[in-house]
């Protein structure tokens, strides 16, 4: 009778198991191990799962974008933008303009995010790049495919009367392809 009944048990698992997909068993909340959360298209959810050629589940659901998932966090419409419409980001050489260079101090650090906040409050859709370049803390913007386009923001910044100090750097850029 016992072994029996453990058969049934072991059964019933076994079916249950069958039918959750691997990222659904990646993403299960294990006490004392940590969380795993997946934020990624179904197509390639899909195709991890083995379910690539069968028709998707859920597939006539409207989109999610924009609303709160099952974890709780919002799903990003300038994420979804981005990957999709704007293609893939890759780095070349290019020009940015380094508005701080500090010391290798925790003063230094802080300095470099404040400098990167206050030039995001005067040109609000360049990028911020505060990053420690051994023994020093740099505060770069921008990704500048030429010398020019660099040159009218520094000029720009200059007319302002913000960041003196400022000048224009090569360096590797951010840029979508």
């Amino acid at each position: 009778m016992k072994y029996a009944f453990a058969f049934f048990v072991w059964l019933g698992t076994l079916s249950l198991s069958a039918q959750q997909t691997f990222t659904d068993r990646l993403q299960q909340v294990v006490e004392s191990a940590g969380r795993i959360i997946l934020h990624q298209e179904k197509s390639i959810t899909d195709l991890v799962n083995g379910l690539t050629g069968k028709p998707s589940q859920g597939s006539d659901k409207p989109s999610r974008r924009g609303q709160i998932d099952s974890t709780g966090l919002q799903n990003s419409d300038t994420m979804a933008v981005d990957s999709l419409l704007l293609g893939q980001k890759v780095k070349i050489n290019g020009y940015r303009i380094q508005v701080y260079f500090g010391d290798n101090s925790r003063k230094g650090k802080t300095e470099a995010r404040a400098a990167g906040l206050r030039f995001k409050k005067y040109f609000p859709a360049l990028s911020i790049y505060v990053s420690f370049v051994s023994p020093h803390w740099l505060c770069r913007a921008g990704d500048f495919r030429t010398m020019e386009e660099a040159s009218e923001v520094l000029r720009q910044i200059r007319q302002m009367g913000i960041f003196r100090e400022a000048v224009i750097v090569k360096s590797k850029i951010n840029v979508r392809m």
